[in-house]
């Protein structure tokens, strides 16, 4: 793995001018009703896929998983739209910082409104730290390591970047056990695989590969063909080769739809099936991934989506059916 150097450290305060004024840690708590109202907002305004996932949700699990998500929201773009690595460092230390005061409770108290609903989330459903501290860990990962020598390499980021998110759903769903985990982690892994191989140029535009330098010396393909956007069949051949990965790691995931209820079932079914619709999306241009971003349409995600409704109106989503 290549780490990045260390720029000069940056104060707090314009750390913080970086990113939207209400991501900023206030002098005071807002009510528990005033936190729940500001996590539900957060999460209903920014990606329209999470948006649809609530459809599916139980109304007693809506909250909980605003609350979630907008914990990993905040995280990401800590990590990623600051656009200075030592300010990144410091504000997702200084986010830990509360992070640490939402599971302590007595001796410190977390003021930003994220912490304050999470509080209620955490405690009712029991979760580890380690889960939330996971994720940090990524997005620290993130600020130095730009380069991965191995698939197994770019693995271990994914059981940092990815896989919490699915334990931390498991979770609030009533699932504790090793065995959905490891499903759990298959689908979270092939979700993250698929958002590289789709966003290669994005990526590399912030310095980053994630793409193994062993599968660019294998198919002869070199850093400055992905810098300057050349959709070589050397690179075509090995974005191939990823994808098929990919597909393979999410039927890896596929026995977990039959392991949980039919809630929760129709929520991966609307994850997996999106993501294996993105390495088809990418599939159709040919593999030719740089400078052209693989999307799915809003017709085709209104599909997908009313597959996954008819399903839970007519039984539980089965295995085959992917």
């Amino acid at each position: 793995m290549t780490s990045a150097a260390s720029p000069p450290t940056a104060p707090l305060s314009s750390a913080w001018s970086a990113l939207p004024p209400e991501y900023a840690i206030p002098d005071h708590a807002p009510s528990e009703a005033e936190a729940r109202e500001y996590c539900r907002r957060l999460a209903r305004s920014h990606y329209e896929n999470f948006s649809v996932a609530s459809w599916f949700l139980p109304e007693r699990l809506r909250q909980h998983f605003f609350n979630v998500y907008a914990y990993c929201r905040i995280s990401d773009d800590l990590g990623d739209e600051v656009g200075d690595t030592a300010a990144s460092l410091q504000l997702l230390g200084q986010w830990e910082e509360e992070l640490n005061a939402c599971y302590d409770g007595y001796h410190a108290r977390p003021r930003h409104p994220v912490f304050v609903a999470l509080a209620e989330t955490v405690r009712k459903f029991e979760i580890p730290k380690h889960e939330f501290v996971d994720l940090l860990t990524a997005f620290r990962q993130d600020q130095s390591i730009t380069r991965y020598e191995t698939f197994d390499d770019v693995l271990g980021y994914c059981r940092y970047s990815a896989n919490p998110v699915g334990h931390l759903v498991l979770y609030l769903c009533g699932y504790r056990d090793s065995e959905r985990q490891l499903l759990s982690d298959y689908t979270c892994t092939a979700l993250q695989l698929t958002n590289f191989w789709q966003d290669v140029s994005t990526d590399f535009a912030k310095g980053r590969i994630y793409l193994p330098l062993e599968d660019l010396r294998r198919f002869g393909v070199s850093e400055e063909v992905v810098r300057d956007g050349e959709n070589t069949s050397a690179f075509c051949d090995m974005i191939k080769f990823e994808v098929e990965r990919a597909r393979e790691w999410f039927a890896q995931g596929l026995p977990l739809v039959a392991k949980v209820d039919r809630t929760l079932a129709t929520d991966i079914e609307v994850f997996s099936r999106g993501g294996q619709e993105i390495l088809k999306a990418i599939e159709r241009q040919n593999y030719a991934v740089l400078g052209r971003r693989p999307a799915i349409s809003k017709a085709r995600k209104l599909a997908l989506v009313a597959r996954a409704a008819l399903g839970k109106l007519l039984g539980k989503p089965r295995e085959k059916q992917f």
